[in-house]
């Protein structure tokens, strides 16, 4: 995962493109309206319910958009929230809050609703080893939020990028020559090129977790699309020489059986690529 200073350029770098592609070159709906100079009050009220998330999040756009905004948070992040719940009051020049409101909405619906799937997948691994991870299956130019309301949810994030972390998959391997060559090429670009980069490998059967079994410097071996009793097998193969996660189609339902087939990790694209928005709104008061 990338560092927490980059975490936060590419938060900023939301915001500002956000408020970019919002505003234009002003928001003539309350500039033809509202007096410059009036004040007001909104509060942003829940709806629905769920765990909530972006909180931190509005409280930074708000703060772009106008410094001299004053909030009063109610309900923290990773919260349980009810309908008819205020999660905070912001106060100050009514163009600024109309200007921040729209992208505060739209990044706090989504965020809570992968916090609140992401705590579904938690809740169903409790009491065993096993964490939930997300992956880059994300909307282009937000993956910074939709992985933040994964740990807002109880999650953990996978790599960030493709720069970030080596993930070998099933097309390197098989553009590589199969399974041994692309590990050895790997090793040997990442020595050319003096690069400290964790090295994940992607199998598609107990035969494949032999042969990566055979490489060393492997971080994680990622147990691909495996029914039940093969994980278990293949978990029992890989003896703790290195991490291991199961992907492929893993839902709610089938979570916790292949959680105690001793797994480190389990992944799933669905925590932020097949949610639904959660309900919520900015009204003034």
């Amino acid at each position: 995962m990338i560092s927490k200073d980059q975490f936060e350029k590419e938060i900023d770098l939301i915001i500002t493109n956000a408020v970019r592609e919002d505003i234009g070159d002003g928001d003539h709906s309350s500039l033809a309206c509202i007096p410059a100079n009036a004040t007001g009050k909104a509060k942003l009220l829940v709806k629905d319910t769920g765990i909530l998330a972006g909180v931190d999040f509005a409280l930074m756009v708000f703060e772009k958009v106008d410094p001299y905004l004053k909030t009063e948070v109610l309900i923290k992040d990773g919260s349980q929230m009810n309908p008819r719940d205020v999660a905070f009051y912001v106060e100050g020049n009514s163009q600024s809050i109309l200007k921040a409101e729209r992208l505060v909405l739209n990044a706090m619906q989504r965020m809570s609703a992968i916090a609140t799937k992401t705590k579904q997948f938690a809740d169903k691994l409790e009491g065993t080893k096993t964490k939930i991870l997300d992956t880059r299956k994300t909307t282009p130019g937000i993956r910074a939020l939709e992985k933040w309301a994964v740990k807002i949810g109880g999650g953990e994030n996978h790599r960030f990028g493709l720069y970030d972390m080596i993930m070998l998959k099933d097309n390197h391997i098989d553009f590589a020559g199969g399974v041994t060559k692309a590990i050895q090429k790997t090793k040997e670009y990442l020595r050319i090129n003096d690069l400290d980069l964790k090295i994940i490998v992607e199998a598609r059967d107990l035969n494949e977790i032999k042969e990566i079994l055979h490489s060393e410097g492997v971080y994680r071996i990622l147990i691909d699309n495996f029914n039940y009793e093969d994980t278990r097998t293949a978990v029992e193969l890989i003896n703790g020489k290195c991490q291991t996660e199961s992907s492929g189609g893993i839902t709610l339902e089938t979570a916790r059986e292949y959680a105690e087939c001793g797994v480190d990790y389990i992944s799933s694209g669905a925590l932020t690529h097949s949610v639904h928005n959660k309900d919520l709104s900015l009204k003034a008061i």
